[in-house]
């Protein structure tokens, strides 16, 4: 008797257990970090403009941000939408060329920001209306987390 209440406690708490982790996969949320994506998805083929949404997103982040970057908070990537491997992405995002993302990963769920025509309308002038912008907008993002 002692023995068959024994293996019916084990099995009661492996049960339980794995529904648990079974809840947070569903969720989304096993193993996922809060965090704010800066997502630049381009072409193959590239314009000026295109490089300069590029170069001018990372400067931005390494200036402005660095420390949240080195911690992890916020992850800056470039995704290549010619690339089939990148199909998937570049769908979730409905990205067809160069578009300028900001992502927000919070409690398993995903909070897009379009910054494409932003970018396009301040990448290639002087002045630094492309970097305060997506400076603010990074930070509006972090506030989210």
């Amino acid at each position: 008797m002692k023995n068959l209440i024994t293996k019916l406690f084990t099995l009661l708490i492996f049960g339980l257990g794995a529904l648990t982790v079974n809840a947070q996969a569903e969720n989304g949320q096993a193993n996922q970090k809060d965090v704010v994506q800066v997502i630049d998805f381009h072409s193959t083929h590239r314009c000026m403009t295109c490089n300069a949404i590029e170069s001018k997103t990372a400067e931005t982040l390494n200036k402005y941000f660095k420390q949240e970057m080195d911690d992890g908070l916020i992850t800056f990537q470039t995704v290549n939408v010619d690339d089939k491997d990148n199909y998937d992405m570049a769908e979730e995002f409905e990205a067809a060329g160069t578009s300028l993302f900001i992502n927000v990963l919070k409690d398993g769920k995903s909070t897009k920001v379009d910054l494409t025509d932003f970018a396009f309308m301040n990448a290639t002038n002087d002045n630094n209306s492309f970097e305060q912008g997506l400076k603010e907008e990074v930070q509006k993002a972090l506030n989210l987390l």
